[in-house]
């Protein structure tokens, strides 16, 4: 039996909610309207809807490659992407080089 036939019955005996049959609770994100991204420096913009931002989140120096989607007229932050610590960034830096000569197929 393929994956799709057993997940489908899956979905006909489970249950997403509790015994009474309510739905489960949709995921939020909770935004303080204080918290405005005001710790967050756009670095630079990779194309119309990527950038490169440098932020505090958590008291920790993040540096975060994303795409962005308007949203009521607002740039909002998407899922595709990545956030990289201090430690990985400077990883990823010390890197560039061989990086470069692998993108540019010289060795």
């Amino acid at each position: 039996m393929s994956w799709r036939g057993k997940r489908k019955d899956e979905e006909d005996h489970a249950s997403d909610g509790d015994s009474e049959g309510h739905a489960p609770p949709k995921k939020t994100c909770k935004r303080d309207s204080a918290d405005d991204n005001s710790d967050e420096i756009i670095a630079c913009e990779i194309s119309k809807n990527r950038r490169v931002t440098v932020r505090n989140w958590n008291g920790k120096i993040m540096v975060d490659i994303r795409e962005f989607y308007v949203k009521d007229g607002k740039q909002m932050p998407g899922k595709k992407g990545i956030s990289l610590t201090k430690d990985q960034w400077d990883a990823l830096h010390h890197h560039v080089e061989e990086i470069d000569k692998a993108v540019n197929g010289t060795s």
